[in-house]
């Protein structure tokens, strides 16, 4: 019988690859997002590696639909092994006495209240079960802030801080947690930070060879494949030239 393995903010970047991923190794697919169309692409690509798929349209903001969607999978699709807790963003670089209000609530709601509430639908049946693995996306943002993100890196801050949290309530199943903390990463991340200037987006990566959505997807394989008595706790995978969250060198 093959694995469940749900992706949240699957239609791109990260999540998309992490789906690649998890389904090139054989397990069925859940993937979530807001966009019906590409949702359905990518099950299609899914699909062509052997595997099967559902695919669920809600926004993580939206408890009441997140709710409806979990608890309405059906009887095949209940019994989910992998979380990947990854739909999340980051909204502007501006100092924190001049934010935007909105922007700090999707952030809240989306990086952190959007992670919690699928962490509140799939995990109590992975205690029952005695068996699972939670795999939040978190970010080198989490650890320390830098100019500019504030918001962003208190929302990742508590990523940790709840990934930590969950592992101990676990603690006493073989339910596992893994936090993933990556560094530059080349997605469509900065072009929505900047509300689709892609120019200034492009700017972010401008002199360094950044990560890419595929090489946090093989830290994340490489944690939910671990022999069962092992717990990747944390991984923080940088850039070579990137030191931390704020010292990047850049040619």
């Amino acid at each position: 019988m093959k694995k469940i393995a749900l992706v949240t903010g699957a239609t791109s970047g990260i999540g998309e690859a992490c789906a690649h991923k998890l389904a090139e190794n054989g397990y069925n697919m859940i993937v979530t997002g807001r966009r019906t169309e590409r949702l359905e692409t990518i099950a299609a690509e899914l699909r062509a590696l052997g595997v099967e798929v559902l695919t669920l349209v809600f926004d993580v903001r939206d408890r009441e639909a997140a709710t409806a969607a979990i608890q309405g999978l059906p009887a095949e699709w209940q019994e989910i092994d992998v979380l990947v807790n990854n739909a999340g963003g980051a909204l502007g670089l501006e100092p924190e006495y001049q934010g935007d209000y909105e922007d700090w609530d999707t952030m809240i709601d989306t990086n952190i209240k959007g992670l919690l509430t699928m962490t509140r639908l799939v995990v109590p049946g992975m205690v029952e079960r005695d068996r699972g693995h939670v795999v939040n996306i978190g970010s080198v943002a989490g650890d320390a802030a830098y100019g500019g993100g504030n918001v962003y890196c208190a929302t990742k801050s508590a990523v940790k801080a709840l990934s930590d949290g969950l592992r101990i309530d676990v603690a006493h199943t073989r339910v596992r947690v893994t936090n993933i903390k990556p560094g530059l990463v080349e997605t469509n991340f900065s072009v929505i930070r900047f509300h689709g200037d892609k120019e200034r987006a492009d700017g972010v990566y401008k002199g360094i060879q950044p990560l890419t959505g595929k090489d946090i997807a093989e830290s994340v394989f490489y944690a939910v494949s671990a022999p069962e008595h092992v717990q990747v706790a944390e991984i923080l995978i940088l850039a070579t030239h990137q030191a931390s969250g704020s010292v990047i060198h850049r040619s």
